[in-house]
């Protein structure tokens, strides 16, 4: 990618990082765990004192799934949509969380509503990056039938991002389900290909595709490890590369 260089101390500079809603729930599930977001803000404000531009994606499953409404005779479409909205809930109260921390944010949506954010635009992403802000993008790709990992692959390769790092519930990518079967084995690197190939559910096709197509490299780690998105980016073994 064409940033600046990134401080000798973090092995990559500018990340676009992929929370989960689920994540913002903690052990409840459902709802919004202020305890739990204030623990990620302070996680994301400590990455960028250590020299990183961070921008983050954000889900909405905490509160609302367009397939899990679909499901149940939903319009898939509406259902997306009101997807779309949590996710900018969710943004609203990361942004809060993080700006009492004394660090500046925007918020930037994939669907219009200027009363409470800013549209993304990809110019103004980057520039709010290169000043030190953090940028949260809520509203997916703005469309239905797309989800957050494809907006998080879009706008990491549009914000020219040198990486990915995708946050989840569990410590990397496994060649089976760690939860059913106690002998699982954690990939340290894997390639996009075996990936997919073994059809290891580290995000949709549509979203890997993307990543493989422009070499953008996916870092997959446990957001409930403390200090975890710090070492990450400070090149600690954590977690599953892939394709870097």
């Amino acid at each position: 990618m064409d940033n600046a260089a990134q401080p000798p101390n973090l092995r990559w500079r500018r990340v676009l990082l992929k929370l989960s809603g689920e994540a913002f729930a903690g052990d409840q599930h459902v709802g919004l765990n202020y305890d739990v977001i204030g623990r990620i803000a302070a996680e994301v404000v400590e990455a960028v004192k250590a020299g990183a531009e961070m921008a983050i994606v954000i889900g909405g499953g905490n509160i609302i799934r367009g397939g899990t409404a679909a499901s149940k005779g939903m319009d898939r479409s509406q259902g997306d949509y009101m997807g779309m909205l949590a996710t900018v809930i969710n943004a609203m109260a990361l942004q809060d969380s993080i700006e009492q921390l004394g660090q500046p944010t925007r918020v930037q949506t994939a669907i219009t509503m200027t009363q409470v954010a800013e549209p993304f635009i990809r110019r103004r992403a980057i520039s709010q990056l290169e000043n030190g802000n953090v940028v949260i993008l809520a509203g997916g790709t703005g469309n239905p039938y797309f989800t957050t990992d494809t907006a998080s692959s879009l706008r990491a390769l549009e914000l020219k991002c040198d990486a990915f790092l995708k946050a989840t519930n569990v410590d990397g990518i496994y060649d089976s389900d760690p939860k059913l079967n106690p002998y699982a084995k954690r990939y340290n690197t894997i390639s996009y290909e075996e990936a997919i190939a073994k059809r290891l559910k580290v995000m949709d096709l549509t979203a890997m595709a993307m990543c493989m197509e422009n070499k953008m490299p996916i870092l997959v780690f446990d957001i409930g490890r403390a200090g975890a998105i710090k070492a990450v980016l400070q090149g600690e073994d954590l977690g599953t590369l892939v394709g870097g």
